[in-house]
């Protein structure tokens, strides 16, 4: 018999005798050496997870016989996978993927009352049952250490706990249509966020009073903003999700709110700028490589337990392309690689040249342009923790994406580059050691999870420092955009051109 988890428990079962407790199974070892009796929590398939008198415990069904009234159906087990979480995007998300993943298994799916069953076409038998419930960050916690749900749908990670990359959201500023003011900073939608102005004409509007819009203060949304912005939300009309206070917006013509861009609805979305008057806009690209600010991360968390079979065979079919269409479909924004030239974002050399700091030459632009020239930059981004060497969740996951890629012979004919950029605080040498490291860093973790990669598939590293702005160093939020290693991409025949330090 192959158990998984408390070894020491186990061992303490083989020295001491159990009570016959009320308990509904018991499983016995096919040799008879060994009984263990639980509760049933779950059995998937291929491993029984009970409840015992030395905690959770799971075990090989192919080594046990199960006795007692709670032993499941062998034969069809109907697995329960329970998502609890964000309720905005887990009812825009979960249903469809559901859907979607049926569909790709060759299996009849049907939703009654909010429970997805999967079924066997052949057999009618069903094999699984998804739902999802929209529950509080802490409330989602609780249902899953409990063994209570499978996954939590989730804005953040957390340390112990697992998770898995599922899509992206921009949270984006909002007014009525009929409300003048066009585009807010950053520094002032904080502001406004956390009720200090109490004016539009504080902002660039007209003298009217601001009516700020927002979330309780149990939302996971809400608690990420605030986490984004450094302050709490101080918003004085309240609204259970985002669907009715983007619709509340979209009819005062002085209130102010944000939502995600999936949810903006009527309401019109305004251009955010930096301090520095940097225009920062929600495109597909600026939200995957997380240079919107306001990029909002969704992840299945998951338990450090073994999930159901059919539980790990659909977070697998969330990294497919079948998958990633239903989320743009959704309002989303897939977890796809997207590419772009890198001379169609004038907009980031125009940064470049305003934003050159007294330490960055015209030489050092030059270096840049030369190796821009021709190339494409890839989605693909990352950024560590703060004050951290460890890439952050966002990160970790498109080093997997880029693995994944890699190994299955992605990008051929062509030549990748890992650019390193930093801030512009302290000394350009400083800074630019500071880039060549953090690209290196990224470098080595792609090395180790793609080990059987040859040399020459590996990226290239390169650093250019503080001379590629994304927005203004005078702000926290600015200076983490700015630190960052960018993914290129060129033509192997252009591969001797690229320029090298001095």
């Amino acid at each position: 018999m192959r158990l998984v988890s408390c070894r020491a428990a186990i061992f303490a079962a083989l020295l001491f005798p159990v009570a016959a407790l009320a308990q509904d199974v018991t499983l016995t070892a096919r040799d008879g050496g060994l009984s263990l009796i639980g509760t049933l929590q779950g059995w998937d398939g291929e491993f029984y997870r009970i409840d015992t008198a030395y905690g959770p415990l799971t075990v090989d069904g192919q080594g046990v016989i199960c006795e007692g009234p709670g032993c499941p159906d062998l034969t069809a087990p109907r697995i329960p996978v329970r998502i609890v979480g964000e309720g905005d995007p887990g009812r825009s998300l979960i249903p469809p993927l559901v859907a979607a993943f049926a569909a790709a298994r060759g299996l009849d799916h049907a939703v009654t009352d909010g429970i997805a069953r999967l079924t066997d076409p052949t057999t009618g038998q069903t094999l699984a049952e998804f739902s999802f419930t929209p529950l509080s960050q802490d409330q989602a916690r609780a249902e899953l250490v409990s063994g209570r749900a499978e996954l939590i749908l989730s804005t953040g990670t957390e340390a112990d706990l697992g998770f898995r990359p599922l899509a992206l959201d921009a949270l984006v500023p909002i007014a009525a249509a009929d409300n003048p003011v066009a585009q807010i900073s950053s520094s002032d939608l904080a502001r406004a966020l956390a009720g200090e102005v109490d004016s539009w004409a504080d902002i660039g509007g007209p003298d009217m009073p601001l009516v700020l819009h927002g979330l309780g203060p149990e939302s996971g949304l809400r608690r990420a903003l605030a986490e984004r912005l450094g302050r709490d939300i101080a918003a004085t009309e309240i609204h259970p999700d985002l669907a009715s206070l983007a619709a509340a917006v979209a009819r005062d013509p002085w209130a102010l709110g944000v939502t995600g861009r999936a949810m903006a609805g009527r309401a019109r979305i305004l251009t955010m700028t930096d301090s520095c008057g940097f225009p920062l806009l929600p495109t597909s690209l600026a939200v995957k490589a997380e240079d919107y600010p306001l990029a909002l991360p969704l992840h299945l968390l998951t338990p450090r337990r073994r999930l159901p079979l059919m539980a790990r065979e659909f977070l697998e079919f969330l990294t497919l392309p079948q998958a990633q269409q239903v989320i743009a479909a959704a309002g989303y924004v897939d977890r796809n690689p997207e590419r772009q030239p890198m001379t169609a974002d004038g907009l980031r050399l125009i940064n470049a040249i305003q934003g050159a700091g007294e330490e960055t030459t015209l030489d050092d632009l030059k270096r840049l342009v030369d190796v821009m020239d021709g190339a494409d930059r890839l989605s693909l981004t990352f950024r560590f923790e703060d004050g951290s060497s460890t890439l952050d969740a966002h990160s970790q996951g498109n080093l997997a994406d880029l693995a994944r890629l890699l190994q299955s012979g992605g990008f051929r004919g062509e030549s990748l580059i890992l650019a390193g950029f930093s801030d512009g605080s302290g000394a350009a040498s400083a800074n630019l050691a500071l880039a060549e490291d953090r690209a290196a860093a990224v470098l080595s973790a792609l090395a180790a999870a793609a080990p059987d990669l040859p040399p020459d598939r590996l990226p290239q590293v390169m650093a250019f420092g503080e001379a590629l702005p994304m927005a203004c160093d005078e702000t926290a939020a600015g200076r983490r955009l700015n630190r960052r290693v960018e993914l290129w991409l060129r033509p192997d025949f252009l591969r001797s051109d690229v320029p090298t330090e001095d």
